[in-house]
This record gives structure tokens, sequence and C-alpha cells, in this order.
């Protein structure tokens, strides 16, 4: 009899050691931590454009292109797909909406994995790709041309966002024409 009691007491042992208990469950809730892991630099470059959502109005200036200066730009950006995509509408301001008749290229801006990504679909017919971060002391977002879909003989090839304050910021598209590099600068003001 004492050796079934002890074989049945060490079988009890064996299974206690080779199935330890979850000490997560056994932990009193006080004990228990999340930690969320720090945001990533394209996280935070992405939270950091995302804050621009809104109605903006400005002028444009094309140094290269004096004739093409001094007309006042209209931007919209929203945050849409739950918070993922960052949509940027460009068109001349006061010009009814006729992507017809008038430019109105559309950029997405998203986190595609640890990468800042923006497509830009030009009125010019192809989609520069470019990869974009935040500089250092925290006021742009710069982006630079990764690869092209489409003709690549005109076309968008690099852009910055410069955060002046909550109303204001600025934006910087450089669009290559052949082999010219040709400068739109928007000084923005926030309308809503």
């Amino acid at each position: 009899m004492k050796s079934r009691i002890a074989i049945s007491v060490l079988f009890v042992l064996i299974a206690a050691t080779a199935f330890p208990a979850d000490t997560a469950t056994t932990q009193p809730d006080t004990q228990k931590s999340i930690v969320a892991p720090a945001p990533s630099e394209a996280e935070k470059s992405f939270t950091t454009i995302k804050s621009l959502a809104g109605e903006w109005e400005g002028p444009a200036t094309v140094a290269e292109m004096p004739e093409m200066s001094g007309g006042k730009m209209h931007i919209s950006l929203r945050v849409t797909s739950r918070g993922h995509l960052l949509v940027h509408e460009l068109q001349e301001a006061g010009t009814p909406f006729d992507a017809t008749k008038y430019d109105h290229p559309v950029t997405m801006v998203y986190l595609d994995g640890d990468q800042l990504t923006l497509i830009h679909y030009c009125d010019a017919g192809n989609r520069p790709r470019m990869t974009g971060k935040l500089s250092p002391d925290g006021k742009t977002v710069e982006f630079e041309l990764k690869d092209i879909s489409g003709d690549p003989s005109v076309h968008m090839h690099h852009s910055a966002f410069t955060f002046i304050d909550t109303n204001h910021h600025t934006e910087d598209w450089t669009f290559m024409m052949n082999d010219k590099l040709i400068h739109a600068h928007f000084d923005l003001t926030r309308k809503n």
C-alpha cells in the first residue's frame, strides 16, 4: 500500500514540474504591467503630418517660372481609413471641382511597415513613390523619391512639409521636367 501511495505522489510531483502553473494568471493585477513600445521614427513622422488635417489656402511661388507665381492654392488634408491614411488634394483656389479641366493632384501618405510613404497621383499621369522622415528639430517632414510608376520624364521628385504653428505651414514640391528641376513653394494658412 505504501508503494502505491509513493508512486501516486511521484506522478503528481512529475506532473507538477512538467507543467508549471501560468504565473501570469496567478499574479495579482497590481503586479501586471503592459508597456507600450515607443513609437518608431516613421510613426512619429506620420503623427506629426496628420496634425495638418484641415483646409488650407495660400500663395504659390515658382522661382523658375515667375508667371506661375502669386496664384492662390487650396489644399485639403484629411485623415481617413481609421487613421491609417492622410489624403492631400491640391487645386487652384476658386476653381470648380472639375479634374478634367483643372489640375487636381491627389497624394496619399501612410505607414508602410517602418517607413513613412507618400504616393503622388500626378496630373502628369504617373505615380512617384517617396519615403519620408521627420527632421531632428521636429518641424519638417521631408520626402525623397524612391521609385516611380509611369513615364518618369516629368514627375514630382521631392516634397517637404514645414510646420510653423497650428494655423500655418509651408509645402515645397520639386517637379522634374525632363532634366530641369522646378520648385513650387506654398505659404499656407488654415481655413478650418
